[in-house]
């Protein structure tokens, strides 16, 4: 019986997060750079100077335009702009989503036994929280990558998911608040539940749908987080991002003299964060009725 309510819930919010044309727009646009990850896997088959990384094209020594053998052009060293292009969507979905997943994850657990143990577990939880929530996330990185060097791609995800779980605790911790005076959570305790059943049986499931907004906001962070990283020459030297590419065209002195290789991972960035905040965005009215009545009237 609860299972076929929280089936009624997701569809309910499904159709009315369908209806939305912002959110419409943004799952088209993700669509379209999910469609350039998979691509990213393909294209290095036609031939070894397709590599993102490693493929250089003998037959060109520097920067060239748009081509039929190369759709976007070369850099500096002769290598195809698209499938770095391509490569850089990979690593952006793989940093973004790992990091706000790991992120989310540590934050909702937390949130929830601090809201729901209250007394000191939940005053300790929540100092904790607010000494790294004052801490500038990206001032830390650039002071440990200055510290040890450049990160390697999952040292990035840890760091970024470390230092963005503390908000989302706290709006999570909010609900278990709220959540741990209804009757139905009185009636499991009653019931003689254990705190960890009512917490990921009864709590958790009413809870994720907010955890999952903020989720869509924290893919958008970390995805900024790692170009900015990657452009100031801290990101991972064996991965080709859409940052390490405007690092490269910066370097090379090709800024203003190559834009078919400055523009696309420019625009690629802007796209892709828009897209998940345009999610974000379609979710919040799902989730706050208000906010659809504000839309009709």
């Amino acid at each position: 019986m609860l299972k076929n309510h929280y089936i009624e819930r997701f569809v309910k919010g499904w159709r009315i997060f369908i209806k939305n044309p912002v959110g419409k727009t943004g799952v088209v646009i993700l669509a379209v750079f999910m469609a350039m990850a998979v691509a990213s896997f393909f294209l290095p088959l036609l031939g070894p100077m397709y590599d993102p990384m490693t493929g250089i094209d003998p037959a060109i020594k520097i920067s060239t335009p748009p081509s039929m053998s190369h759709w976007l052009g070369t850099d500096n060293v002769g290598r195809d702009i698209l499938a770095q292009l391509l490569e850089g969507a990979k690593v952006a979905f793989i940093v973004g989503l790992s990091s706000a997943l790991f992120s989310i994850v540590l934050g909702t657990v937390i949130g929830m036994v601090a809201g729901y143990a209250g007394g000191w577990v939940d005053a300790f939880l929540m100092r904790m929280a607010d000494i790294i929530m004052v801490m500038p996330s990206l001032v830390i990185l650039l002071i440990l990558a200055s510290l040890f060097g450049q990160f390697n791609i999952w040292l990035i995800v840890f760091i970024i998911a470390i230092m963005r779980w503390p908000a989302v605790s706290r709006v999570i911790r909010s609900q278990t608040l709220s959540l741990k005076q209804r009757p139905f959570i009185e009636a499991s305790r009653v019931a003689g539940a254990s705190a960890i059943r009512i917490i990921f049986r009864h709590i958790m499931p009413n809870v994720l749908p907010l955890a999952f907004l903020y989720m869509t906001f924290r893919v958008t962070s970390a995805i900024l987080v790692e170009a900015a990283l990657s452009f100031l020459g801290f990101g991972d030297p064996s991965q080709v991002s859409w940052g390490m590419m405007l690092q490269w065209v910066w370097k090379s002195g090709h800024m203003f003299q190559a834009p078919y290789w400055l523009i696309p991972p420019g625009i690629s960035i802007s796209f892709l964060t828009l897209a998940f905040y345009m999610l974000g965005r379609a979710m919040d009215e799902v989730l706050d009725p208000r906010l659809r009545k504000e839309g009709q009237s």
